[in-house]
């Protein structure tokens, strides 16, 4: 069983140090042996863990994906009203930017730049499927605009990014709310 934690925690430190590295400088500033370096392990072990530098890129994009999905969806419960769904799942999305702010900043660049493969990466949101689905529901009741789900993603989840944007950013629940009611009216019909 110590082996088997030992081995976790190895390869958890190789995506933690990825993360930092990719964060700092690019994809590019992530090679191999500092990955290696920073978590503390010999560069023959990522090897055991990930077959090459995309593999190991690839499985930090899904396992941290999968981190904002669950982040995203906790507690939903697709019979709420449009309105209060989409105000909890805003507000989940805006905990995740605020707790995972690495986290958030790496998926942000995958997002913009060619990090991970095409098709994992998908020009899709189908890990935001609630939420689009969430929207589809609104749209067919006469609530939410008829406008493509990439937009409605622009309108409501891009700008607050942008302005939970800094590290440690102390958020007063009135921020938060106007926020939210700027990104409602956006997309309300």
């Amino acid at each position: 069983m110590a082996r088997l934690q030992k081995s976790i925690d190895k390869r958890t430190a190789l995506l933690k140090s990825t993360l930092g590295l990719i964060n700092e400088g690019g994809v590019q500033q992530a090679c191999m042996s500092k990955v290696a370096k920073m978590a503390n392990v010999s560069p023959a072990t990522i090897y055991l863990y990930f077959e090459n530098k995309q593999d190991l890129v690839n499985q930090l994009f899904n396992e941290t994906r999968e981190l904002f999905s669950q982040t995203a969806f906790k507690g939903y419960d697709q019979s709420m009203p449009v309105k209060k769904s989409f105000r909890a799942i805003w507000y989940n999305i805006a905990e995740f930017r605020l707790k995972h702010n690495e986290e958030a900043s790496f998926l942000a660049q995958c997002e913009s730049t060619p990090i991970v493969e095409e098709d994992r990466c998908k020009k899709d949101l189908h890990h935001l499927k609630p939420l689009v689905d969430l929207w589809l529901r609104g749209q067919r009741e006469g609530i939410i605009k008829e406008i493509e789900p990439y937009l409605l993603y622009a309108y409501t989840i891009y700008p607050m990014s942008f302005v939970l944007n800094k590290e440690n950013r102390k958020v007063e629940p009135d921020f938060l709310e106007a926020a939210f009611n700027a990104a409602w009216d956006a997309i309300k019909r």
